[in-house]
């Protein structure tokens, strides 16, 4: 199941309250780069699309596309200084290896 710090969510909701629209839902999606095969992430406000998994977490409603569902699986995203003075969003955990090695779909055996 992918997881979402207090501080993670307490910065997405100041982000969310910036938007124009109001929108409140956080897409969060990872995929395998084409050139070297590591985990991409990426997220962003958004609609909610059929087929998604919608998480609820810390008051933020969170979408998955079913395609990125395996790869954030035991994803935590949290908001931490990487460097004095300097904070960032940080996926932690989840699928590592890229999706041609075995256990990878589902994010077991080849995978932190």
């Amino acid at each position: 199941m992918f997881t979402l710090t207090p501080t993670a969510a307490e910065q997405i909701v100041r982000a969310a309250a910036e938007q124009p629209d109001r929108q409140r839902m956080l897409r969060v999606a990872a995929k395998h780069d084409e050139d070297d095969g590591e985990l991409v992430y990426g997220m962003g406000f958004d609609e909610e699309r059929e087929d998604d998994l919608t998480l609820d977490a810390h008051g933020v409603t969170i979408l998955i596309s079913p395609l990125s569902q395996p790869l954030l699986e035991n994803t935590t995203l949290d908001f931490s200084e990487v460097q004095p003075g300097e904070f960032q969003f940080i996926f932690r955990g989840g699928c590592t290896a890229p999706a041609s090695k075995q256990g990878c779909g589902g994010c077991g055996g080849g995978c932190s």
